[in-house]
């Protein structure tokens, strides 16, 4: 079985597909799927959405790319969190691609997340584009080791995934893995420890190869497994056992159903 560590299905297209989605998720023996939190006014969509399926889970957080709407504050997200289907904080982070001034107030409101997992010890879920080195140094500034987390849609460099996995935190591939010109990516899947890796859609972005190019769904995190499975010269069947263990390990309140 497989879990599906990141996706956005409460976004209009996926929500569109009704039981459909979930019966190809399931034929495709991914057992479980994290619903990621984006922004506060869209909220309570992603949580009705994981409180709807047994196998469903969500978080709370406010993307760094988006600079409209309410701003988190660390006793909403705490109190968001409260809701036994959320497992953590996030999608949270910093990102210089879109902002390249480099604004302070993304730090900030990054730092508020961090303090928000802490105060209700769930892990974080982390997104860094063209900002790693800031993440790394904001992580350890704020302990965010006391909670650990995930650096999710991996793609910097070994360097950058050392650094985080000495702070207690996974690495998790997306279909970017399956790109043939994602080099570094693939070398860092090859060289990480099997016991901090997790595998995700990012759906409805990102879709692996063989259906690179069209609308991604959680049923495709198996292509993710495949390759990983091929880049460590493992078994598909040890990918999947490993990166659901490491999944269940790191977001200890998730609820485990058959």
């Amino acid at each position: 079985m497989y879990v599906d560590s990141h996706c956005h299905i409460d976004f209009e297209d996926l929500v569109a597909q009704g039981d459909a989605l979930f019966d190809r998720m399931s034929a495709a023996k991914v057992s479980h799927a994290v619903c990621i939190g984006v922004n506060l006014e869209n909220i309570g969509r992603v949580l009705e959405l994981a409180n709807s399926r047994a196998n469903l889970f969500a978080t709370v957080g406010v993307h760094p790319e988006y600079t409209e709407g309410e701003e988190p504050d660390l006793d909403r997200l705490v109190a968001l969190a409260a809701d036994p289907k959320v497992i953590a904080i996030g999608e949270t982070g910093l990102d210089y691609y879109w902002h390249k001034d480099k604004p302070e107030w993304q730090r900030d409101r990054f730092r508020t997340h961090i303090r928000a997992a802490r105060a209700c010890k769930k892990p974080l879920v982390i997104h860094t584009r063209d900002s790693a080195e800031d993440v790394i140094r904001i992580l350890s500034e704020e302990q965010a080791e006391e909670v650990g987390g995930v650096m999710h849609c991996f793609t910097e460099n070994l360097e950058v995934a050392r650094a985080a996995i000495e702070l207690g935190f996974c690495i998790s591939f997306s279909g970017i893995l399956t790109f043939k010109n994602a080099t570094q990516v693939k070398d860092v899947a090859a060289a990480v420890p099997l016991d901090r890796i997790l595998i995700e859609t990012d759906s409805p972005y990102l879709a692996p190869v063989p259906h690179r190019g069209k609308m991604n769904e959680p049923s495709y995190v198996p292509h993710v497994a495949a390759e990983l499975a091929r880049l460590r010269g493992i078994t598909l069947e040890e990918v999947a056992a490993a990166t659901t263990a490491n999944f269940f390990r790191l977001f200890r309140t998730a609820l485990v159903t058959p």
